[in-house]
């Protein structure tokens, strides 16, 4: 190899190799200038392959669905809501993405409106909901009150946090310990005055799969001041392809979902809306998707979350079985591999995401385990946020009652269809260096 190109690798890796001793938020900035998919090892100078174990974060496109956006991105350019060929052509392709994945999700193609991704879905839900009741029925007849449980996505927390100022009453139900929102609990919470309840499918961080019928039919059956009674809205981004999930079984009036989640292009996500659920458009404009949300769609986009969801869907069971066994073996392993390794919380097979894994390591901070980790070319993510300088510990964590100093030490493992056996030997031999030189 020509020496310019061994110096060249030495400007890429050498910095990476650098990252543990430098404050967490400069790491991460430099992360950002280095490419860091592939490694080489330090003594043999060969390159080995990456094992990336954060796939709740976000996954590889799957093979067939770029394949399947190309020509909405070259040939078959038409804007979807134009009269002439290349219009209808575009529709067409539109119209039979919407079509799969509702009968996906076990909805009518009208009840799925399209949208950005997964945080734009939660914001319009909670938004147009609660706008459309504040309009039609007035401050006075309809209720306002808003439920959410503490350990939701941001991008349900936030947009119902901001209903605060509209006059808008929140409240929070507390998970337990064991990472679930009990009945009971939200049923102590539930008013005539409640109008909107938001409860996540599945919990990204810890993997616990809430009892969403359950609460779903609790919510509904509440007296309400609202004509249309207390509605349920619920956040499965990270249920969608990794669990079976139906609108109409889960008895939800609207819901969440990502195409990145599952193999699919980023920017795309979709909001069900059940045909009785009022909303008014968040995003308005030339009144594309019936008026609910304005702007020109991205077809190649929608075609490419429909195949993914198609493809994820071909496997869904066999992928629940083998992931579910590489979690529990993982576990295993982590668990025998050093005593300050503990489960965030207890694995219910029946109630937990079949590849997600969270644990906790006394004593160390998740951002340090995460870039030795990544060190050793493996990804995985923590159930912290660096914010201005200094670690935070998980909202999740938290609100489950799991102590600070415990929650600092956060990892979280997400697994997917790269996974293997193999990978197992490697992370515990990897994570077992760290804690003997940590």
């Amino acid at each position: 190899m020509p020496v310019l190109a061994n110096k060249l690798i030495l400007t890429v890796i050498e910095p990476v190799r650098a990252f543990t001793s430098l404050p967490s938020v400069e790491a991460r900035n430099l992360m950002c200038h280095h490419d860091i998919r592939k490694r080489k090892d330090t003594m043999t100078n060969l390159e080995y392959r990456r094992i990336y174990l954060d796939n709740a974060a976000t996954t590889p496109m799957m093979p067939g669905v770029l394949a399947a956006m190309e020509p909405y991105l070259t040939s078959d350019y038409g804007n979807a809501n134009a009269l002439y060929r290349e219009g209808v052509i575009a529709r067409q392709a539109l119209e039979g993405a919407r079509e799969t994945i509702a009968e996906a999700i076990g909805a009518s193609p009208t009840e799925v409106v399209f949208t950005s991704g997964g945080t734009e879905a939660d914001n319009a839900a909670i938004n147009g909901i609660t706008a459309v009741m504040r309009q039609k029925y007035g401050r006075i007849k309809a209720g306002n009150h808003l439920i959410c449980s503490a350990f939701e996505h941001h991008a349900v927390l936030e947009s119902i946090k901001s209903r605060k100022q509209d006059g808008f009453l929140v409240t929070q139900v507390k998970p337990r310990r064991d990472g679930f929102i009990h009945l009971q609990d939200l049923q102590a919470v539930l008013t005539e005055q409640t109008m909107l309840v938001s409860v996540m499918t599945a919990q990204n961080e810890i993997g616990t799969v809430q009892p969403v019928r359950e609460l779903a039919d609790l919510t509904h059956q509440v007296k309400s001041l609202n004509p249309t009674g207390v509605l349920f809205h619920t956040d499965a981004v990270q249920a969608l392809g990794k669990i079976p999930f139906n609108v109409r079984e889960a008895g939800v009036d609207a819901a969440s979902f990502s195409a990145h989640k599952i193999g699919g292009p980023k920017g795309i996500g979709a909001l069900y809306l059940c045909r009785q659920t009022p909303f008014i458009a968040q995003i308005r404009g030339g009144g594309q998707e019936l008026g609910r949300r304005s702007g020109t769609q991205n077809v190649a986009a929608a075609v490419g979350f429909a195949k993914a969801l198609e493809l994820t869907l071909e496997r869904q069971q066999h992928e629940m079985n083998r992931l579910a066994q590489l979690r529990d073996l993982l576990a295993a392993e982590l668990l025998s591999l050093d005593r300050r390794i503990s489960l965030s919380v207890p694995i219910d097979p029946t109630r937990h995401l079949p590849g997600l894994l969270a644990v906790t390591v006394q004593g160390l901070e998740s951002g340090t385990l995460i870039l030795h980790l990544d060190d050793a070319g493996i990804a995985v993510s923590g159930g912290s946020a660096c914010s201005t300088g200094s670690l935070q510990p998980s909202h999740v964590l938290t609100a489950i009652g799991m102590s600070r100093s415990l929650a600092l030490g956060a990892l979280r493992f997400s697994l997917g269809s790269a996974t293997t056996e193999a990978d197992i030997p490697i992370v515990k031999a990897a994570l077992a260096r760290i804690l003997n030189h940590g």
